[in-house]
């Protein structure tokens, strides 16, 4: 029966990732909005430079490549996206932000001469990549919040190995959900002045354990 209502609540709250409709900035219909630029070009700046941090790739396995780089990409974005939701006025934030990303793959696109035709397709492919993962992430999350964190950091490893490490290399995907539980940790731990001013800092990859604890930190990040 609990597990039976774990389960529910994970189904639940991960479902905010399934309908594209949410975030997805692509829609002709949906009034435009006008973002803090400041604020989301200093966060977004922060997750890029975390997302290519030469640690991930040269010690943690992650391939150097495009697609390797996206993937720890959607992972900060995630994780900066969870953290802004609940704070007053969060939900625009959070689009802004999941906008500015989408800007940022469709320009990046056009500068590897990707054609016009060809974009939009590529540019739901990224989609699908993020809604997928970000899903996967929130349900291993929720389920560490939920009375069970050895068990929801194991899921969050797990899905890191299959989506960042091409289903190899569970180690490594244990020291990255380490290394993610903190960060989440430390997110959860600021306040909202601070997040909007940029001036915290993504944990130090190289400061984390080599595998993870047995009892995970991540309940003190829970969200309302």
């Amino acid at each position: 029966m609990a597990g039976s209502l774990q389960q529910k609540r994970a189904q639940t709250k991960g479902a905010r990732w399934q309908n594209p409709e949410m975030l997805w900035p692509f829609n002709h219909f949906r009034k435009p909005r006008l973002p803090p630029r400041g604020t989301i070009e200093a966060i977004y700046g922060m997750i890029v430079t975390q997302a290519r941090e030469p640690l991930f790739y040269r010690d943690l396995g992650v391939s150097d490549t495009v697609n390797g780089r996206f993937d720890l990409l959607i992972l900060h974005l995630w994780m900066v996206l969870r953290r802004m939701r609940p704070m007053d006025g969060g939900e625009g934030l959070a689009q802004a932000l999941f906008d500015r990303f989408c800007a940022d793959m469709d320009a990046n696109l056009r500068e590897m001469g990707v054609g016009d035709l060809a974009v939009p397709k590529r540019m739901q492919a990224f989609g699908e990549a993020f809604y997928g993962r970000a899903a996967a992430y929130d349900r291993a999350l929720d389920l560490a919040l939920d009375l069970a964190p050895a068990e929801g950091a194991e899921a969050l490893a797990q899905a890191l190995c299959k989506n960042i490490l091409n289903g190899t290399q569970i180690e490594n995907a244990r020291r990255l959900a380490a290394y993610a539980g903190a960060a989440i940790v430390e997110l959860a731990a600021q306040d909202d002045a601070a997040l909007l001013a940029a001036s915290w800092r993504f944990p130090l990859a190289d400061s984390l354990p080599d595998s993870l604890p047995d009892s995970w930190p991540v309940r003190e990040a829970a969200q309302p």
